[in-house]
């Protein structure tokens, strides 16, 4: 598939990341969760509320890791794809798809419990409603992902607004004796409780889905996550607290708008219209950011030849997944007119379960391959102990949830085995960080630096680096990685030999410009790192050949033994390169943990990303 069909425009910025990120997550969990709540944790409920947002830090602060370091199309597709290989990456994919369009139907459903009490409307009316919604969000994002993302700050803003009005108003109207007894049905039921809340806060992490259209996103993704994270953390506590203590406990227990019902009973009517109108609002922010991010794990998958190639395809006009966004909207309008969502949205809760878990495996996988070009923007912290604590969790979560969503589940996961093995398992060649672990106590020929190249393009295009002519040259520059030459005399000969080819000079004239240079001085200039280089005959050329020997080379007894050898070969009219190349040369080795990542490299091409990667620090890119 060409790169231009492929090319994605970056039009996100920090505000729009926070509304989307803000946007998926307010929705039934506030408006309607509540009342169900309520009627197995009591008031306890607000502290629930708090602890449900505990819970879904471990996949937060992994997710944010992930994407600022792979910030790619698909998010949590991508991510387990390049971590766990190709099979969960095609389970990864279809789920994430599957449970993001789903619940995204299902909130624009739950437009209609709102409306109701205000229009005489049937329930076939809401379905409509619902549809029109989905059409028309579709629409937004195939024309533009950008004023999708402006219009999702104009509505979550207003719904903010609202719901801060909400609090300030309620607090006063609060009864301190709606509260006693705080926890009637123990601690037992707190925790019950927060797993059915829980799931509300998934929406925080739909954002890693568009990485690939936000500007900055090493810094933007984890500001806008973590700023959406702690306000809504809050709006949902608060709006809690309000709510029981405004409402008469029978009350909030028996109605599905408890905040319409609380606002009606200090501001009447026009109070439940506000907050049915904020509901509406949230609804509808769920639903354009659920479409949004769901629609970019079938692009994702058809890049990677998991899907036919045209799931892949840009839009030439408006550089917007056209066909992904299609079929994800058609699904949801299928989904709304035809399926059960109220059950199968516990199917979906399930499976956002099982790809948290995989979240937090993946930066397992990801941390211990060690590769060089894996470079996150933000690291996790309390790695990993948070990584596997929030695993367990989120199983046990998933067994709370009952054996029926998990035997769909499964059946699911059977029928992305059966995807893998029918269409994907012959077309994809790529490599996954958990190979590369296996690869770690295996023959050195059987590895594979395909993924430590993907990921290094990767941080090329996420910090926007243009490359000079250093970099272009160790790019194509030869790459000696050897055990056997541990004298100077040997490394000259083998440097001779790679120069020659390159210059179209005889190994022994080489070898001669070599020991002349010595002769002058040595080029062991630094405690393990030598530079020969030398002026050869000749117009515009300049090379570089770079060896690495793990036992050491003897430049001579009183010299550390040698482990980092860039040798330069230039004609004269380069000599102020030369001079350039080697300053660059000396400040790369001079960085904190060059060495030991060198002596640790698996292979010649990681040693080249490491050179690359390190010369972009040195330059201030990455």
């Amino acid at each position: 598939m060409s790169e231009d069909l492929q090319e994605m425009k970056k039009t996100l910025g920090g505000l729009e990341v926070f509304a989307i990120s803000t946007g998926a997550m307010i929705s039934s969990g506030l408006f309607i969760l509540p009342a169900l709540v309520y009627r197995i944790g009591g008031p306890a409920i607000v502290l629930a509320y708090l602890l449900a947002a505990l819970l879904v830090v471990p996949a937060m602060l992994s997710k944010a890791e992930l994407a600022t370091a792979m910030p790619k199309a698909g998010g949590i597709y991508f991510f387990i794809h390049r971590s766990l290989g190709p099979l969960f990456g095609t389970f990864a994919g279809f789920a994430s798809w599957f449970s993001l369009s789903l619940k995204s139907a299902f909130a624009l459903l739950g437009i209609g419990i709102f409306l109701a009490p205000l229009f005489p409307l049937s329930p076939h009316s809401f379905k409509l409603i619902a549809i029109a919604c989905t059409l028309f969000f579709a629409l937004l994002n195939l024309i533009s992902v950008k004023e999708s993302g402006r219009f999702m700050v104009i509505l979550v803003f207003i719904l903010l607004g609202i719901l801060i009005l909400y609090i300030l108003s309620g607090l006063e109207r609060v009864d301190v004796h709606r509260y006693v007894p705080f926890r009637p049905h123990g601690w037992p039921s707190l925790f019950t409780v927060a797993g059915m809340i829980f799931i509300s806060f998934g929406g925080l992490t739909k954002i890693a889905s568009v990485a690939e259209e936000i500007r900055n996103p090493a810094r933007t993704i984890p500001r806008g996550m973590f700023s959406a994270f702690v306000v809504v953390t809050l709006v949902y506590v608060l709006t809690v607290f309000v709510t029981v203590g405004v409402l008469d406990g029978a009350e909030l227990a028996s109605t599905l708008t408890p905040l319409s019902l609380a606002a009606a009973s200090y501001a009447g009517r026009a109070g439940y219209i506000l907050l049915a109108v904020a509901a509406m609002l949230a609804f509808v922010t769920t639903g354009n950011a659920g479409l949004l991010a769901a629609s970019r794990s079938p692009m994702a998958m058809a890049r990677d030849d998991l899907l036919p190639a045209a799931v892949a395809r840009v839009n030439l006009r408006f550089k917007t997944p056209g066909f992904s966004i299609g079929i994800t909207a058609v699904f949801m309008i299928a989904a709304i007119a035809f399926l059960d969502l109220e059950g199968l949205v516990k199917v979906a809760s399930t499976m956002k379960l099982i790809l948290f878990a995989f979240v937090n495996v993946s930066v397992i996988f990801m941390r211990e391959r060690k590769l060089v070009s894996y470079k996150p923007a933000f690291k996790s912290p309390f790695y990993p102990y948070l990584q596997i604590a929030g695993t367990l969790v989120y199983l046990l979560l998933i067994v709370e949830m009952g054996v029926i969503p998990l035997l769909i589940t499964l059946g699911f996961f059977g029928f992305s085995l059966f995807w893998y093995l029918l269409y994907s398992r012959s077309r994809t060649r790529r490599q996954s960080a958990l190979i590369q672990v296996v690869e770690r106590v295996t023959a050195r020929e059987m590895r594979s630096s395909a993924l430590s190249e993907e990921l290094r393009d990767i941080l090329i295009a996420r910090d926007e680096i243009v490359e000079d002519r250093f970099d272009r040259i160790i790019k194509q520059a030869e790459i000696i990685d050897t055990k056997e030459v541990t004298d100077r005399e040997a490394l000259f000969d083998l440097l001779a030999g790679a120069f020659a080819a390159k210059c179209r000079m005889s190994p022994q004239k080489f070898r001669e410009l070599l020991e002349q240079r010595e002769a002058d001085s040595t080029t062991a200039i630094h405690a393990g790192l030598a530079i020969p280089h030398i002026i050869v005959p000749g117009h515009a050329r300049f090379e570089i050949v770079v060896v690495r020997s793990r036992q050491g080379i003897r430049f001579g007894h009183d010299i550390p033994p040698v482990h980092v050898v860039f040798a330069l070969a230039g004609s004269r009219d380069e000599r102020n390169f030369h001079l350039q190349a080697l300053m660059a040369i000396a400040q790369i080795v001079q960085n904190q943990d060059f060495v030991k990542n060198w002596l640790r490299a698996s292979d010649a091409e990681e040693l080249r990303n490491l050179i690359l990667l390190t010369q972009r620090v040195r330059k201030g890119t990455v």
